[in-house]
């Protein structure tokens, strides 16, 4: 609807200059003069200072109230040229680049990006940029974990154990550390961790900045969390080890 209304964010801005005219627009759109109630529409309703009452069910509610916009604080400026960049973008936008064009969190571009696409039947796979096959994606759970493969070489044959010590990709005895990155309901991918691999990196590497990062608690996890849409821990200490929601 805006994107195809006007020609430039300018034009946009110029039309909708603040939170009162937004308002108004959205109400001629929504009600065309004619409040009605969202949560009971053969209700009457009620001008208040708070806003629309719903006289049936007493609840309050505004233009907001049952749309993307709803329970936001972020002005219905911003949410306008959102939507404008974002339909307008035939490659796709990501919450990064978004963030920055509205000057606001990426958390925040994030969850209007995610709004806005469910909104207008936008499929993230069509808009997604190319993230060198990395997993995940907007909105996409993400989980990393790591774990220690193999068993004492004293305990093997000497055919074993020389094989062993071969493989420069093994570290100590027979113990190789892995580290695997799986997707909610998608792929899965595994490598295993040279001791010149730095963790985070590897994080990075393999799953797109863009993704619910879902880990445990460990040190290393916690800065390289700060890089994704959202990062969620589980915590082993309290006898944690998974979660269904986020």
């Amino acid at each position: 609807m805006i994107n195809i209304e006007f020609k430039s964010i300018r034009e946009l801005i110029k039309a909708f200059p603040d939170e009162q005219t937004c308002i108004s627009h959205l109400e001629q759109l929504r009600w065309n003069g004619n409040v009605v109630s969202p949560f009971d529409e053969t209700s009457k309703v009620y001008t208040t200072a708070r806003g629309y009452k719903c006289k049936n069910t007493g609840k309050y509610f505004n233009v907001r109230t049952s749309t993307l916009f709803d329970n936001t604080k972020v002005e219905l400026q911003t949410w306008f040229i959102a939507i404008y960049l974002i339909t307008g973008h035939k490659k796709g936008i990501s919450s990064l680049q978004l963030g920055r064009d509205l000057n606001v969190t990426q958390k925040t571009a994030w969850f209007m990006l995610q709004r806005i696409r469910n909104c207008f039947g936008i499929d993230a796979a069509e808009t997604e940029i190319d993230n060198n096959n990395k997993l995940g994606g907007s909105g996409v759970v993400v989980e990393v974990d790591e774990t220690i493969h193999g068993g004492k070489a004293k305990n093997m044959s000497n055919k074993k154990r020389k094989s062993i010590r071969e493989d420069r990709a093994i570290q100590g005895d027979n113990k190789t550390t892995i580290i695997g990155f799986i997707e909610r309901g998608g792929n899965l991918r595994m490598q295993p961790v040279k001791p010149s691999d730095f963790i985070p990196d590897l994080v990075r590497a393999n799953v797109d900045t863009e993704s619910v990062l879902m880990t445990d608690t460990a040190n290393t996890y916690l800065k390289v969390g700060q890089s994704f849409a959202h990062h969620a821990v589980v915590d082993h200490g309290k006898k944690e080890y998974g979660r269904d929601g986020i």
